[in-house]
């Protein structure tokens, strides 16, 4: 039996080798060039139209944390992308199944959805990466013990209570679904906040009495506890003043009720 020349050896390894390392720097290159916040809006669009979006979600499965870390360098690009990947999975997920609804507690603990190769739930969203480890059950005043790897490495700095008039989790009273650009971020954010509080606030001047969303109540750490969401009210114009008005929270309507889009 014939036994091959060792330089004929030693050229196969370094053929191989160097093949292996243009396969390897090639995604690596690919993967370093995806604008995750374009990718994001581009999710939303293509949900909003009704087309495929299998080829975005398969992207975002295979990526790395190290890349969705260097494209999410602020703040602004953590919320406008996490809070566009959530409103666009909600969409996609209970269009193909809206039976999950039935059962709000699980489908929001579920983890479903595939972020750089790890399974996570629309709540590590929510709560994990958007309001930087809340427990959610905490109404805002109390932080997750040991949090994993990629809810510490892509959460945010600060919690900006104006997320909770962004996130659409597919009920009737949800703030609309927007597509939200990281560049203009505040200037949706301050919109959004004003438009979904002006249509569900209800001030009784006789009463000193102001009736608003459930979302303060469930969240009021978040908003500064009840002396923060008079302050906010009053900076949009819904209560004349923060003095002696007592906060009455309505009932949630959590009809299913998708496709509620907005431009801001």
């Amino acid at each position: 039996m014939n036994t091959p020349p060792v330089r004929l050896l030693i050229y196969i390894l370094l053929i191989t080798m160097t093949s292996c390392k243009s396969v390897q720097d090639s995604d690596e290159v690919t993967t370093k060039d995806i604008d995750y916040n374009e990718l994001s809006e581009d999710f939303l669009k293509k949900t909003k139209l009704n087309e495929s979006t299998e080829n975005i979600e398969a992207t975002l499965a295979k990526a790395s944390l190290e890349s969705l870390e260097r494209s999410l360098s602020s703040d602004a690009k953590k919320l406008a992308f996490w809070t566009n990947i959530y409103n666009a999975y909600i969409q996609v997920i209970l269009k193909k199944n809206p039976d999950l609804y039935k059962d709000r507690g699980s489908f929001f603990k579920k983890k479903q959805i595939i972020i750089a190769g790890e399974k996570i739930s629309f709540a590590k969203i929510e709560h994990g990466i958007l309001r930087k480890s809340q427990w959610e059950y905490g109404l805002g005043y109390i932080r997750k013990w040991f949090p994993g790897k990629l809810e510490r490495r892509l959460r945010v700095k600060k919690r900006d209570y104006r997320i909770h008039f962004a996130l659409n989790c597919g009920a009737k009273d949800c703030p609309p679904v927007a597509i939200y650009e990281w560049d203009r971020l505040n200037e949706q954010f301050d919109k959004g906040t004003k438009a979904y509080l002006s249509s569900t606030t209800d001030y009784n001047e006789l009463k000193k009495e102001v009736s608003v969303t459930s979302l303060f109540n469930w969240f009021r750490g978040d908003f500064g506890g009840k002396s923060g969401i008079r302050k906010i009210l009053k900076q949009n114009s819904l209560i004349p003043t923060t003095k002696d008005i007592d906060l009455v929270y309505k009932n949630y309507d959590w009809t299913l009720d998708l496709d509620n889009f907005v431009d801001l």
